[in-house]
């Protein structure tokens, strides 16, 4: 039995010493910098990319932004609206043309904790009204329309993993 404890000891020593390596061989390398999330028109397309019902309406600017968050402290640094065809024209009465029952909307922020924290306000603030569908993804907050049916939902949740 001590031979075999002196043997795994050895071959997690041996790891160590090969993962140590490995770090510190890589470590004269400069880091790459992290790629810059996609902006929310992007990640729009790459939605219709996967789901052919989708359709970009609008891409905001701090100017036009309903929330007035967009490019302001804890905000998000673009946003989108879309809409998605499955949704029958009856039920969409009343609303603008850019609203979120239409289909959706994208929202980037600087970090996935922003996207986070954005995702609880706006389900603390439906709940028990008609919740949408949000889905995060780093950086990216996907919010999509409680009229699609779960199922279409799942679609945004697994277009956007």
């Amino acid at each position: 039995m001590p031979n075999r404890t002196a043997a795994a000891l050895l071959a997690a020593t041996a790891a160590s010493f090969l993962l140590v390596s490995c770090s510190s061989a890589d470590s004269s390398t400069p880091a790459a910098a992290p790629a810059p999330a996609a902006s929310a028109d992007q990640v729009v397309a790459k939605l219709a990319g996967k789901i052919p019902t989708v359709k970009l309406v609008k891409t905001y600017t701090a100017e036009d932004d309903p929330n007035h968050l967009l490019g302001r402290p804890n905000g998000y640094t673009s946003k989108a609206a879309f809409a998605d065809s499955r949704i029958p024209v009856d039920q969409l009465d009343g609303t603008a043309p850019d609203s979120t029952d239409r289909g959706g909307s994208v929202e980037v922020f600087a970090d996935e904790a922003g996207a986070k924290a954005r995702m609880d306000l706006v389900q603390a603030a439906t709940k028990g009204l008609d919740p949408e569908y949000d889905y995060v993804a780093g950086p990216v907050l996907v919010r999509v329309s409680h009229l699609l049916t779960p199922d279409q939902a799942k679609e945004y949740e697994s277009a956007v993993r």
